[in-house]
């Protein structure tokens, strides 16, 4: 790479503008920029620092001078086309036609459009098209859009290293791939320049593999709040008179956050006894799942994170139980009742095991969930093999759905046979969220039965019911035979 590590930021202690070992190398290769905006000025930065001599077209070159690093030129956009092959057309898409009095000079020239739209679809057609059809004569490359002006700067470890590269020319496209990848970014081939209308949509999108997870737990986080204040607040209130509304910004979400988190952990792995039931059911891994299913699959590491999020806020919450006025005061209260009673000991030893207990698996299911969340991370996954990935995500991610249910079995304990504990005949609410992950634990169980786990993977290994290969077994001359002995598979 001409100008060493680019993974290294350019934001630092040292001038990019005046430093004078950033001045190109004889040879290199020129490349023209159009445009004085944010974006333009990071990727000349960026080009310079990478060993290209940089050629700024700009309507005021002296005003915008400044504004670019000393080793770039600066001049008018006429003067500038003129001495490079490829040129970055940093200007937004209602500026293009200021272009077409300078359509000769760009006849035969490389041009990379980098611009957004302000809108998923605006328009019918691309930015690139739209400039392609204003130069017939040029070969348009899509590309660039989807790195920002700070990654520019602060280089690729800090942002996005991908560069999703469109054009109908191959030659256009490997050039403006092989300069990508010199400024220390990742070239992805997306094909014609029909395809820069996809390219131009992503950076639009707002977390897309995140909708339905999202809606999902605020889904189920709605349900469990509702069904925890009809317990807790609204029963004693009618029933006793009683008011417990202070228990709503605090109490009730904390009952509510580890509802959301075991029922979204237990999700993670519910499609994956589905698959395993429906590759059963037809003897084969060659059918595909349905939509649904296939999308779930998909989905599980966004399902997952949003499960370790809502337990490390049920953990923080938890902390903060004992710090609220109420709680004080609730204390007090009981600790004047039992001076008012004469009691000198308020011990109840199985009480006492079964918070012991109850917090440690916890814990344990907590730093369990926090291992998944880290290994799941791009970075950290990219380090591990496939085995290790799998021992991870698929082992001990089980191994943290059982002790979640030890953990909530040990806070129902007996209560779950109390009458007491019926609210309106609603059953508590642990006991609602044993079902999925229960269910889940059960299938797992049963799969790995030597007799369903020798089945599952002889299917997932290739085989499928009704169909055979038959192999035909060579003479002992050496030849063929042609069908006398044979082994069917």
């Amino acid at each position: 790479m001409p100008g060493g590590d680019m993974a290294k930021p350019l934001l630092g202690h040292q001038n990019v503008e005046s430093d004078p070992n950033l001045a190109p190398a004889a040879g290199s290769k020129t490349v023209g920029i159009l445009g004085s905006g944010d974006f333009a000025r990071s990727l000349s930065m960026r080009l310079v620092c990478s060993g290209f001599k940089v050629v700024i077209g700009s309507r005021n070159p002296k005003r915008n001078m400044s504004l670019f690093p000393s080793a770039a030129e600066v001049t008018f956009q006429a003067d500038a086309i003129k001495k490079t092959d490829i040129i970055f057309v940093a200007i937004f898409r209602e500026h293009y036609t200021t272009l077409c009095d300078l359509s000769d000079e760009l006849s035969g020239k490389i041009l990379v459009d980098v611009s957004n739209n302000a809108e998923i679809n605006h328009h019918r057609e691309s930015n690139a098209e739209y400039l392609a059809s204003l130069f017939p004569a040029c070969t348009v490359v899509k590309g660039f859009n989807v790195i920002s002006a700070w990654t520019l700067q602060s280089g690729p470890r800090d942002g996005n290293k991908q560069v999703f590269i469109g054009s109908d020319n191959q030659e256009a496209k490997r050039v403006v791939a092989e300069i990508s990848h010199m400024l220390g970014f990742t070239p992805m081939d997306m094909g014609s320049l029909t395809a820069a209308r996809e390219i131009e949509n992503i950076p639009l999108r707002l977390l897309p593999s995140w909708k339905i997870p999202v809606f999902l737990a605020l889904a189920l986080f709605l349900c469990f709040y509702t069904y925890n204040f009809i317990r807790q607040v609204l029963h004693p209130f009618i029933r006793d008179h009683k008011n417990k509304f202070y228990k709503i910004p605090v109490e009730v979400i904390n009952t509510t956050l580890p509802c959301v988190a075991y029922v979204m952990l237990s999700l993670v792995y519910l499609p994956g006894v589905l698959a395993a039931i429906f590759q059963l059911y037809y003897c084969t891994k060659y059918r595909r799942f349905p939509d649904w299913l296939d999308q779930w699959l998909q989905h599980r590491k966004q399902i997952g994170l949003l499960s370790f999020f809502c337990a490390a806020l049920h953990a923080a919450y938890s902390f903060c139980l004992p710090m609220r006025r109420s709680h004080r005061y609730l204390l007090l209260n009981e600790a004047v009742k039992q001076a008012l009673e004469k009691k000198e000991n308020a011990w109840i030893e199985e009480e006492v095991w079964r918070m012991e207990i109850y917090i440690s698996f916890g814990i344990m299911a907590l730093g369990l969930l926090s291992l998944l969340a880290i290994t799941s991370l791009p970075s950290i996954a990219n380090a591990l093999n496939w085995r290790e990935f799998s021992f991870i995500q698929s082992t001990l991610g089980f191994v943290a759905l059982v002790v979640s249910t030890l953990h909530t079995l040990t806070y129902g304990w007996t209560r779950a046979f109390d009458e007491n504990q019926y609210k309106f005949y609603l059953p508590p609410t642990y006991t609602l969220t044993l079902l999925v992950p229960c269910a889940v634990i059960l299938a797992k169980v049963f799969f790995h039965l030597p007799c369903m786990n020798q089945r599952l993977r002889r299917i997932r290994n290739g085989w499928e019911k009704g169909r055979y290969v038959k192999f035909t077994l060579p003479r002992a001359t050496g030849e063929f035979s042609s069908g006398e002995s044979s082994s069917t598979v």
